[in-house]
């Protein structure tokens, strides 16, 4: 979500309301903004409003950080009534063993991005930035958007996306779930992986800056759609 897009922000809006007592949770994973410089913030107060609206309506909602709203903390779950859940959180619905993942870690061909990331990642260089002034924090995400645009200028397609050992490695680690999803590489697609003698799918999640997508899980399995 962004101040710059404010289609794609009320067609979240739109979809939040639409969402039935039949749904038992909602799993946001990361980058829900646009980037977020803080929970002391004004920003998005409308998406907040529907979050807390959607959990008033005991619906469970949990988030990831991406890598842009990784500053999303403690006020931020107290005034939704959503739980963060950490980078790598293996959950069981209808039986299925699921691996949710925002993605950027399966990345690890870029080098630039990783290094980026554990520094802005790191507790002091969180701390620091938290004590500057709201104006000098959006001035410096905006700083940070305009460098990652240009960067991936200089990037090939199979550098941003994800490592196939990587993922392996994961899946391994895991004890190879049903499905492994994620976003960030904004390639959405269904990518079938025998490992070991397992069957697993990848999906991977779209991107919401021109058109919204989710999916669902239910008894009869994984379907995704376009709003």
């Amino acid at each position: 979500m962004c101040e710059s897009r404010p289609s794609i922000s009320d067609a979240f809006l739109n979809f939040l309301n639409k969402i039935t007592n039949q749904v038992d949770a909602l799993y946001i994973l990361g980058d829900l903004f646009e980037y977020w410089i803080g929970d002391d913030s004004k920003q998005h107060e409308n998406i907040i409003r529907a979050i807390k609206a959607l959990t008033g309506r005991h619906i469970k909602v949990f988030l990831m950080h991406g890598n842009r709203d990784f500053l999303i903390g403690p006020v931020f779950e107290k005034k939704t009534g959503a739980l963060l859940l950490k980078d790598l959180t293996l959950i069981k619905i209808y039986g299925r063993k699921i691996l949710l993942s925002h993605g950027d870690s399966l990345c690890t061909d870029d080098i630039e991005y990783q290094s980026f990331k554990n520094k802005v990642r790191n507790e002091s260089w969180k701390n620091e930035f938290l004590k500057k002034p709201l104006t000098e924090r959006i001035h410096i995400a905006n700083e940070f958007r305009k460098q990652s645009e240009l960067n991936k200028k200089n990037k090939s397609e199979e550098i941003m996306d994800a490592n196939p050992e990587e993922v392996n490695r994961i899946l391994t680690q895991f004890n190879y779930p049903d499905f492994f999803i994620h976003g960030h590489t904004h390639r959405p697609n269904y990518h079938s992986i025998n490992l070991d003698g397992h069957q697993m799918q990848r999906v991977v999640l779209g991107d919401w800056y021109e058109q919204g997508s989710y999916l669902t899980l239910d008894l009869h399995g994984i379907k995704t759609y376009q709003l």
